[in-house]
């Protein structure tokens, strides 16, 4: 299957993939390490969907979406590191003063996995952060091995997958999610 990806600037589609069923919960609308952690806490219901929003009406937008025909299928959250907590983690090192992007969420929607959907996605991350002048995308997947990854956990994505789009492994990390280690991943754009 084909997919197209484009810029995450059409919020009803963003929601439809990333947003909670009711309005009013507090799920994560991929913020987490988008923003401050103080700023995450203080967003309630309603108010992180308004926030997202005022994102994809920013250049650039908040991220990437794929699209099976006119229907959003996937999404992956790409953007400076600086932009993100991943500028200031503990847990995932600098491997260098570059101004890299961070690839750190991607979503496919129930129905459409195991269809290229997340390949796709990585494929779009990387050419959305190279239009915007990125020398380098990382990402911060889990190294899972033939390990069994909780789907609600693996947003991270996982290392074979960026292995396959020719990223290389380029540091560990010591954060750890759903029992696997994450590593840090590279591709180089220049």
């Amino acid at each position: 299957m084909t997919f197209e990806v484009r810029p995450a600037s059409v919020f009803e589609d963003v929601r439809a993939l990333i947003g909670p069923k009711s309005p009013g919960a507090n799920v994560c609308w991929c913020l987490s390490y988008r923003i401050p952690s103080k700023l995450n806490n203080e967003l309630r219901g309603p108010a992180r969907g308004e926030y997202v929003g005022e994102l994809c009406r920013t250049e650039p937008p908040p991220g990437v979406l794929a699209y099976d025909g006119d229907e959003p299928v996937g999404w992956a959250a790409v953007a400076p590191r600086s932009d993100t907590s991943f500028a200031r983690s503990r847990t995932v090192p600098h491997v260098d003063q570059l101004p890299v992007w961070s690839l750190w969420c991607i979503r496919v929607r129930p129905g459409h996995r195991k269809q290229g959907v997340s390949h796709a996605l990585i494929a779009g991350a990387v050419e959305f952060a190279r239009s915007h002048g990125a020398p380098v995308v990382e990402a911060y997947p889990l190294d899972s091995g033939d390990a069994q990854v909780d789907m609600t956990m693996a947003y991270a994505g996982i290392r074979k997958n960026f292995e396959r789009a020719g990223f290389t492994y380029a540091a560990d990390t010591t954060s750890v999610l759903a029992g696997h280690p994450r590593v840090l991943m590279r591709l180089d754009l220049r």
